[in-house]
């Protein structure tokens, strides 16, 4: 008899639900963020009713409760490649290149995550991943310091290396295996209070950055943060004082708008927490946060242009009142109905047929006409990505604003490549991909 094998989304699901009781085990502060997050959740909901509504017809609000993304940072290529096999048995895929040089910090990025509609719902859960680049110390000892370091250690147990490698070659991860798998990969993600390295040594690396040493001195590449969706991220900035939560001074992304577009995000400062070194000196570090986000509609490459030059030209206030005022003016030109985004092409909908188009469409009606005489639904394609100036700033707010602007970005796509041993995904094609089958769904042979 053929031995039977966890579905990968059931395996994402177990994952994601592990990593969130050990986060909250480890970080108390982000449970407590949670408890606010399902509060906000529920008096938005029930003060928004066609925001309930539009919710449940596009299956999202079973899925809202799921924390939507975890970031983490590794220090060598086969750390990133060997991530990517483990990913891909739980139906998580490298979307997305990330050059966050730009903005100081010396790591370049992906996002694994599922890729289809029926993935999505089941479970959305991605980790955003960081690769260091070694390339970018300047101190040429210090690299070599730090490459050794990094080689010395396994960030995989024997046993979780051993579990991928037998399900790589049967075809899955065997129901029976299912649970050791689970533990076994979260054992990677684990806080570690004693460093691998002594205190001159770490105090080297954290000069030149602090999240080099966060990367270098430890034995795994513990998860630095857990984001859980909000549908009021305004709300829960305001409120996460009253529960003794500092927040980030800005809202990162886009500013708060009638048809929410891609992706805001916020977080509380990161904990000191204590460390010992192999000298055994005793020390404090730096790196564990939580981050909360609102998440929008998806925009079509012209909607990024759009997006991206009027982020631009916004710049960034002092305090977050004023940023957001006048990140509210500047966005005047960007589109706020549903109608408009489609007309001008500006982002992705997933469209649907009414029960009143059981019969078949009417001929020669535009996509709009359809809609509005009641043929077709159009639903938002939630944004399931990042934004590199964001996660710059979500980094740097929590890295204690000391980094330093590089002269420009140094990216590195085909290096990135090479360590993860496959192409990433383009999340934009992602999006047309799906908007297209939708309306070949309804019977409609539109260009997405």
């Amino acid at each position: 008899m053929r031995e039977k094998w966890v579905d990968a989304d059931a395996l994402r699901d177990a994952f994601a639900g592990a990593m969130s009781e050990m986060y909250q085990q480890e970080v108390p502060q982000y449970g407590t963020l949670l408890q606010l997050v399902a509060k906000v959740n529920t008096q938005t909901l029930a003060e928004d009713p066609g925001l309930a509504q539009q919710l449940a017809q596009a299956n999202e609000l079973a899925r809202l409760s799921v924390e939507r993304h975890g970031a983490i940072r590794v220090g060598t290529a086969e750390e990133l490649g060997f991530l990517r096999r483990l990913f891909a048995l739980m139906g998580m895929f490298p979307v997305g290149y990330y050059d966050l040089s730009v903005a100081g910090v010396p790591v370049h990025s992906t996002a694994f995550r599922p890729l289809n509609d029926s993935s999505l719902q089941r479970n959305p859960f991605r980790l955003f991943t960081s690769l260091l680049r070694l390339e970018l110390i300047e101190d040429v000892a210090l690299r070599q310091s730090a490459q050794t370091i990094l080689h010395q250690r396994d960030i995989f147990t024997a046993r979780c290396r051993e579990l991928v490698e037998r399900a790589e070659r049967d075809g899955g991860v065997a129901v029976a295996d299912a649970s050791a798998f689970v533990e076994e990969a979260l054992q990677t993600f684990r806080w570690h209070s004693h460093t691998t390295v002594d205190s001159a040594t770490y105090q080297a690396l954290h000069q030149q950055h602090r999240l080099i040493a966060d990367v270098v001195c430890f034995p795994g590449c513990h998860i630095n943060h857990l984001t859980p969706r909000t549908l009021d991220i305004d709300r829960v900035q305001l409120l996460m004082p009253e529960q003794g939560i500092e927040p980030k001074a800005i809202i990162e992304g886009p500013p708060r708008r009638r048809c929410p577009i891609l992706l805001r995000q916020t977080s509380f400062k990161a904990l000191s927490e204590a460390v010992c070194f192999t000298d055994h000196h005793p020390g404090t570090h730096t790196a564990r946060f939580g981050e909360i986000e609102q998440r929008g509609i998806a925009l079509t490459a012209k909607g990024r242009e759009l997006y991206d030059k009027l982020l631009q030209q916004a710049g960034s206030l002092a305090t977050n009142e004023a940023h957001q005022s006048h990140l509210s003016d500047v966005f005047q030109a960007f589109p706020d109905t549903e109608k408009a985004l489609r007309e001008q092409g500006l982002a992705f909908f997933h469209y649907q047929l009414t029960e009143k188009a059981h019969a078949g469409l009417p001929e020669n009606r535009s996509l709009e006409a359809l809609i509005e005489e009641g043929w077709l639904r159009a639903y938002p394609i939630t944004y399931e990505d990042f934004l590199p100036v964001s996660a710059a700033g979500i980094f740097q707010s929590n890295l204690g604003n000391e980094a330093t602007q590089r002269r420009a970005g140094r990216a590195s796509q085909a290096q990135f490549e090479a360590a993860l041993g496959v192409p990433v995904s383009d999340e934009i094609a992602l999006y047309a991909q799906r908007q297209h089958a939708s309306l070949l769904a309804c019977g409609l042979n539109k260009g997405a």
